[in-house]
């Protein structure tokens, strides 16, 4: 007997927290939703993320969204090991006083829990912090950090409870379309690096077609790829990455904390384990999917870390990592509709993903099935200028 059509009302390509929130939204409106991922839930940016979550930014747009995603954080609270321990950019030069002003004065108007403090006030947040040229710094406490993986099982579980399906181990290879609007999907499966699933979770055959009216593209650093399938140019670009984490220590401070100079970082001591978290942006940029460590940053991270904080002098370095940041040309993600019907793009985060992720999917899910949103997205429109610049990059 020959096997039923695989269909649904939304096929979400990739499996990250873009894919996974906007499947996670769709289902709780009652849709009936496929997610296919080439590999495994998280292992594209999703994973390799460092888990800070801000709402410090300069676009009204993006602030809200931040905010929003917040009380969804804060609604999955110990279930994705949610910490409100906040967030220190740390002001080097007027320049960056006069533009986190501006910009905290926005925030603030929107209602964050916000401040410029003084160099003093950020002693007694750190301890021992290198106070060389500070001038203070923007500070929310209500900012914080969560576990990627475990925010992904929450919405992925609910996803399966809702009657949604999740595919992983399966790569979209072409998008079908007829009379300008998507049909169907087909993968191939690459079942030589099946691990141990549920059939729920994991297709085994050679192959499959799904149906849907919706199709998302969410495929993280292969969007513009997926573009292409369908001749949507998609202006982004993946950016290696890198990261490491320390054996545990005593706590020493709850921030993040940020240096936005060329010798900079960002940082965090994670609040369950006690580990220190971080990473910096390289200059130049690395383009490209390359998920190779280097010598350079296993060598260099630590130095800039002691050198702001000397107490982490004896502190072990236990592993390091590397993944993409998907770039766009003004730092801002794309959230919007093609001109082909039914086809959605999402993605690009530009390094903010995680900690947008819960609230883009939840108005990417009512663009798609309400034709609206919740908050205006119309700055992420695909079709943009790409000209306005995000400050918190």
């Amino acid at each position: 007997m020959k096997n039923l059509p695989q269909t649904a009302d939304c096929i979400i390509i990739g499996g990250g927290i873009i894919g996974c929130s906007i499947a996670y939204h769709c289902a709780k409106m009652g849709k009936k939703v496929i997610v296919i991922e080439k590999d495994y839930l998280g292992s594209g940016s999703t994973g390799r993320c460092i888990g800070g979550i801000r709402q410090q930014f300069s676009s009204e747009t993006t602030v809200r969204i931040a905010m929003d995603s917040v009380k969804i954080f804060k609604e999955f609270g110990d279930r994705c090991e949610w910490y409100s321990g906040g967030y220190i950019f740390l002001a080097h030069s007027r320049n960056q006083v006069d533009e986190y002003k501006k910009a905290i004065s926005l925030q603030k108007r929107l209602g964050l829990d916000v401040s410029f403090i003084s160099t003093q006030e950020i002693e007694k947040i750190v301890p021992g912090i290198d106070t060389t040229n500070l001038l203070g710094g923007a500070y929310s406490p209500v900012d914080g950090q969560a576990n990627p993986f475990l925010t992904l099982k929450i919405m992925s579980d609910a996803i399966k409870e809702l009657g949604g399906k999740i595919h992983t181990k399966e790569e979209v290879v072409s998008i079908k379309k007829e009379t300008g609007r998507v049909v169907s999907v087909k993968t191939n499966t690459n079942a030589g690096c099946f691990a141990k699933q549920s059939s729920e979770t994991t297709s085994f055959s050679s192959g499959n077609e799904y149906f849907a009216p919706v199709i998302v593209n969410c495929a993280g650093a292969y969007l513009s790829e997926i573009g292409k399938m369908l001749g949507i140019e998609i202006p982004s670009y993946p950016e290696r990455h890198e990261a490491l984490i320390t054996e545990s220590i005593e706590n020493l401070f709850n921030p993040m904390l940020v240096d936005y100079r060329a010798g900079g970082y960002y940082f965090i001591q994670r609040h369950e384990t006690g580990q220190i978290i971080g990473c910096y942006t390289p200059i130049p940029t690395f383009e490209g999917k390359s998920k190779e460590s280097s010598i350079k940053f296993l060598t260099e991270m630590p130095k800039r870390m002691i050198r702001f904080l000397p107490v982490l002098s004896d502190t072990k370095v236990l592993r390091q990592w590397a993944g993409s940041y998907i770039m766009t040309p003004d730092g801002n993600p794309i959230l919007d509709k093609t001109e082909i019907q039914g086809f959605y793009v999402a993605g690009a985060m530009c390094g903010h993903g995680f900690m947008l992720g819960p609230c883009c999917g939840k108005l990417m899910a009512e663009l798609i099935f309400e034709g609206k949103t919740s908050i205006d997205i119309s700055e992420f429109s695909l079709k943009r200028k790409f000209k306005k610049k995000e400050i918190f990059k």
